[in-house]
């Protein structure tokens, strides 16, 4: 099939800052592309050839909307499984499968999914309610503490809560979740695995994570990680291993914990470009945008090597202001050499809300790390 400058459509499923840099790669190669999103803000809405406004939970939406595409694919995870299904059925080439949303969508699924496919995982219980959590406690088969996290819906630290008394249960959802042994890791790690149809895979340098204590967020993405070669080769199988599990088509996100012991436990995948992948831009030679494309259409998968050290700084709403944004300090940071500033096109700043990214290249991944904190330190995300 031709892809390029032809009546070919794509269409992707949500119109957030990832399906504004996929757009970025399908405009490179002048694929048409459809965006379906349920915001008339939605960053996608100029960069795409149609934007279509509409309910990613909607059976009707998206079912209309896959039969006016050739394939389809996702920005996002939270869209209806039940009409991806009924659009497979009917030839229309879904990417990630919808067998495989259905299960990562849901935590619980999720989790159980590592523990039949022997994948190294966190022990956990599942359940229906927050009630039986609670339960759980008083009768001593659940012991603070733990991790709280909803089976549905979760996003960006949302979702997820440690849980160290049953005070800490008591403006949680009531709906289904799972409680996760809380392990005492060292690091954070993620790899960003790339697989065709044909079969063909590669896997991007494993990175590693540092979180905002408070919002639960990735503050900063390092990549390559500063740990020993043979724990990055240990990281690497383990993700190999869940994507071929999977069976996934596109690029799969695995996260993962580095614990005390220096073992390998799977915290959660996400089935789509990530935020742990967004140095590639930059620092990579094929970006996780360029090979998400490359792998659902089924060409041959790019370049993952690094060109350079490269480290996110995540641009997120400053506590205290809402409203249009400001980015404060912006033209600081671009004096900055190495210094290349994403703004996602989100109109209003809220705390705590991903409004952008920096990447900082560098031969040395150690003086990155500097150039990271000084711009993390410098630009600032407000309101007017």
């Amino acid at each position: 099939m031709n892809y390029f400058s032809s009546n070919f459509k794509l269409g992707i499923l949500g119109g957030g800052q990832l399906g504004k840099m996929l757009l970025t790669e399908t405009r490179k190669l002048d694929i048409y592309t459809c965006i379906l999103d349920g915001s008339t803000e939605a960053p996608c809405k100029i960069g795409s050839n149609e934007f279509h406004l509409g309910s990613l939970m909607d059976f009707d939406t998206v079912y209309s909307f896959g039969k006016q595409v050739d394939v389809l694919t996702i920005e996002i995870e939270n869209v209806n499984i039940d009409a991806l299904e009924k659009l497979e059925k009917e030839g229309i080439t879904v990417y990630p499968a919808s067998k495989t949303l259905r299960v990562i969508q849901n935590k619980a699924k999720q989790k159980l999914f590592y523990i039949d496919h022997n994948l190294p995982t966190a022990p956990f219980s599942r359940f229906a309610y927050i009630s039986e959590i609670e339960d759980a406690v008083d009768n001593g088969g659940l012991h603070f503490p733990f991790v709280w996290k909803a089976a549905q819906f979760g996003y960006d630290g949302n979702g997820v809560k440690v849980v160290r008394s049953l005070e800490d249960l008591k403006d949680l959802p009531k709906g289904e979740c799972i409680a996760e042994e809380l392990i005492p890791f060292k690091n954070e790690l993620a790899i960003i695995v790339s697989r065709n149809a044909k079969g063909e895979v590669k896997t991007f340098p494993v990175v590693e994570m540092e979180f905002h204590p408070e919002a639960n967020q990735v503050e900063y993405v390092i990549c390559p990680a500063r740990i020993d070669p043979e724990i990055a080769k240990k990281a690497e199988e383990v993700a190999l291993k869940t994507s071929e599990a999977f069976n996934h088509v596109g690029v799969l996100a695995v996260e993962m914990f580095l614990t005390q012991d220096n073992k390998i436990l799977i915290n959660e995948v996400a089935p789509r470009p990530h935020n742990s992948g967004h140095q590639t831009i930059e620092a990579n030679y094929t970006s996780q945008f360029e090979q998400h494309i490359r792998a659902i259409l089924n060409l041959p998968l790019g370049s993952t090597a690094n060109k350079a050290g490269g480290i996110i700084v995540n641009l997120v709403g400053a506590e205290g202001y809402t409203g249009n944004v400001v980015y404060q300090n912006i033209e600081e940071i671009m004096s900055m050499e190495g210094v290349t500033p994403h703004i996602y096109g989100k109109k209003e700043t809220r705390p705590f809300r991903k409004m952008g990214h920096v990447t900082i290249v560098h031969p040395d991944i150690n003086e990155a790390r500097k150039v990271a904190e000084k711009v993390k330190n410098t630009i600032k995300v407000i309101s007017n």
